[in-house]
Parts: structure tokens; sequence; C-alpha cells
């Protein structure tokens, strides 16, 4: 584990004299991106962040007050297996890949891409949030997400310089030209490209789309190119804050607006500063939309060829199935058929984005469970839930038509006359803005969200998370 080196590392990147030298080139290109693109105005401020210092699953990170620049970002994979095999697909059995496959290469240089591209977008659409924050602890978590982001940045890039050449060196550079939002250059998922301009946004966010972050990771680290398999086995022990913000920010958000709820004339939490569970289901409604376009079409050539050459397996694929080929049985879905939904059974394969979209949809549900009876402990009868995967989806089978919240077609004019009881409205949005006001006092929160239950690694809620 080479911590100390220009870039910390533990793929001996010092015997590689001319990958060292590409990455360290492209250094001074990251940290020009941060500094104009990462957290305004809180570039210098001490945070006390977790950084690696190891890949091992016990005691592989070390906290501390560290400036983000200085953060010590690096390249870090789980140790290698010996006779490591492909897991899955046509090449079942073969050893695994230590080079790009010749044949594979377009398509492991897109996945990758594709992955890069999400880790600083994040970063770019939440780098005003710092100036409104609920606390200092959420303040904090908000830069390690950011911080963590940017190290897988750095995950993907070394793939794309240490086995691409000059088409790889191209690529990481383009992943620091991008921006999120950008009508010229935007990121390459339209999730990334939407704003998160407040924190219920960086909320729902974190619980939705960096979920949908877990479950693309899982299916890439039982990948056949073991150097990929390697780096996102590690980046999913750090994807797991980035959803624990997430799910426990909405969660103390729901359980503030119950007790409002109780305080309040006819449960109107607006008088008492509070965020109203509409509003909250509309932002549930939006993210897990947007989130589920990520995983891509219901029916998916591109999902058969990555399964089939090995390059991208099924969420757990080595624990939860014994059939590693895939090349019989078929799927059933619901497809828009003449005007009308209809039944479709299409091979096994070629669904593969739905059947990792299905796992996905199950874990958001547990979200949903806690939250529920978080307002079940504050006496409310309201339930927030998620609507149907049909709904609001701009990518896929359904994507070009219009569904209601419970996945039932409808025509483009019923749609647009209920869209404002759905999705976020200006209105909603301005709303939810007016209260983002920021609490930086040692101990103190905003009004609008409850306090975590216990604070980081030991210290408690009321440590000064970040030195302002």
């Amino acid at each position: 584990m080479n911590l100390y080196d220009r870039i910390p590392n533990n793929v001996n990147l010092s015997e590689d004299k001319r990958l060292q030298r590409a990455l360290e080139k492209w250094l001074p290109n990251f940290l020009s991106w941060w500094h104009d693109m990462g957290p305004e105005g809180f570039q210098q401020k001490d945070v006390w962040l977790r950084t690696a210092v190891d890949v091992g699953s016990e005691g592989w990170a070390h906290f501390d007050y560290v400036k983000m620049p200085d953060y010590r970002w690096g390249i870090f994979l789980e140790p290698a297996e010996a006779d490591a095999k492909v897991g899955f697909g046509d090449n079942f059995g073969a050893p695994a890949y230590q080079e790009v496959p010749g044949e594979f290469r377009n398509a492991l240089r897109r996945i990758i891409v594709t992955q890069g591209d999400t880790e600083p977008a994040s970063v770019e659409q939440q780098r005003q949030l710092g100036h409104t924050c609920p606390s200092l602890y959420d303040l904090r978590n908000l830069f390690q997400v950011n911080v963590e982001e940017g190290r897988h940045l750095w995950a993907m890039v070394y793939l794309l310089h240490g086995y691409f050449g000059r088409d790889g060196r191209d690529e990481a550079d383009a992943l620091l030209e991008r921006r999120s939002g950008n009508p010229d250059k935007p990121r390459i998922l339209e999730a990334f490209n939407q704003p998160c301009d407040d924190w219920l946004n960086f909320y729902a966010f974190t619980m939705f789309t960096d979920r949908d972050g877990k479950y693309q990771l899982s299916a890439l680290a039982e990948s056949g190119f073991e150097p990929l398999a390697r780096t996102c086995k590690f980046m999913l022990t750090e994807e797991a804050h980035h959803m624990f913000v997430g799910d426990t920010g909405l969660s103390r958000v729901v359980r503030r607006t119950a007790q409002l709820m109780k305080q309040s004339p006819n449960e109107d939490v607006r008088r008492s500063g509070g965020i109203p569970l509409e509003i909250i289901q509309k932002y549930i409604n939006f993210w897990f939309s947007y989130s589920l376009d990520l995983f891509g079409g219901e029916i998916s050539s591109n999902s058969a060829d990555f399964f089939a050459a090995g390059l991208k397996g099924r969420f757990k694929e080595q624990d939860q199935y014994t059939d590693h080929i895939a090349a019989e049985g078929s799927f059933t879905m619901q497809v828009v058929d003449n005007g009308k939904l209809a039944p479709r059974e299409v091979p096994l394969r070629n669904a593969l984005n739905e059947i990792l979209r299905g796992e996905y949809v199950k874990d958001c549900e547990k979200g949903l469970a806690r939250w529920n009876k978080a307002l079940a402990d504050e006496g409310s009868n309201q339930r927030l839930y998620l609507p149907n995967i049909r709904f609001h989806r701009h990518v896929g089978e359904y994507a070009g038509h219009h569904f209601d919240l419970e996945g039932n077609l409808i025509a483009k004019e019923a749609f647009e006359a209920a869209k404002s009881e759905w999705l976020p409205t200006t209105e909603d949005r301005e709303y939810v803005r007016s209260l983002m006001k920021p609490v930086t006092e040692v101990g103190k929160i905003a009004n609008w969200i409850a306090p975590p239950a216990t604070g980081i690694k030991g210290k408690p809620v009321e440590f000064e998370y970040v030195r302002l």
C-alpha cells in the first residue's frame, strides 16, 4: 500500500513509469476541475473526513481533519484472487481477463466511461449545497460523499489509462470536460444533468441514484475483466456510506415532518417551517423514476452482449444463481403494444437490465418501510410509497408513453393535468429552497429535519465536523 506516493495506490504504480507519468500529468487537471467544480466556498476548511488507508474490510479508513484539496485521492483495488475465472456468460470458467480482450474492447471502454462520468457529475450537481447545510454533521457528510465520488473517478481513470492506451487517455480527459446540466457538453446519463440544489434533492439523490450505483457496481464487481471487478468491489465499500446519507437523511426529514404535523393546526407543517409529506412524495417520485432509467432499456441487446462476454453480471451472480450461462430461459414483462399494456416474453439475457432493476426496486422498498416506520412511531397514519416503475420514464419501453402513479397507461393530456400532483412544481421547489437556511453552530440543526440518532465514528452529534 503506497500511501505516500503522489498518487496513493496499491497497484504498484511506481513500477509502471509510463502509467505513473500519465496519471501524474492528469492529476493537476483533476485538481483544477475540483477547484472549479467541487464544493464552492469550502476548499480551505478543515473537514473531519475518512480516508482510505487499506483495502481490508476492517480498519480500512482513517478519520482526521483534512482540507478537501489535500484529500488523499488514490487507486485502490481489492486483492487479486488466485486463479480467478470468468464467472458467467459464454466464457464461463475460463481464466479471468487480465488484459482487455480485443473483441470486447469497445464495449468494456463504454462501460467504464459511463460509470466514470457519473462520479464527477454528482459533485458538480451538489457543489452549492454547503451554503445551505442543516447542520455541521450534514455538511461533513456532503463533503465525504463528494471526495469519495472524486476517488471513484480516479478508479475509472486508472483503468482507462492503464488498459486502453491513447483512446483511454482521451476518454479520461473528456471526463473532466463534460459538465452536469451543460446544454453543449452534458453528462452522459440524464439523471446526472438534473439540478440537485436543495437538501431534499440531495437526500433523495443519494438514496435513489447512488443506490443505482450500488447495483451497477455490484454487477461490474462480477466482471471477468479482473481489474474492473477488483476496482468495483472496493468502490462498493465507500458507496454504502452515500446510501446511508440519503436513507437516514430522508428518514430524519420524514420524522420531523410528522412531529410538526402534530404541532400544527390541520397538520399544516408549512406554518411551522416543515416540508409537507406531499412534497416529499413528489421528490421520491422524481428521483426514483430518473434512477430507474439508469438501468437502461427493459429489452437490451447490450445487456445480452455484456453478459455473454463475461463483462457485466447479475447482482450477486455467484451467490444467487446456479445457471451462470443463462442461454436458455425467458423473462416476461409488460410492454406497450398497439396502445395497450401487454405481456411480452423475451430471452433471459435480453432482460438482464430489467432483472437488475427489479433487485434495485426491492432494496428501495426497504427504505420506504423505514420511513413509514418513522411516521408510525410519531403517531401519523399517512404513508409514503414508490410509484410504479412505468411512471415518468425517459428510457426503455415506457419512454414516450404516459402512465399514472399506479402504472396505468393514460393519455398525454391526462398526465399533464395531474403532473403537478405527482412531480415537484416550481412552487414546491421554491418553498423547499426557502427553508434552506444554513445552520453552522456546533450541535444545532435546522427546524425542518430531525437530528441524527448518533454521530460519526464514535463522535457525538455535537462535534465540530467542519471547522468554519
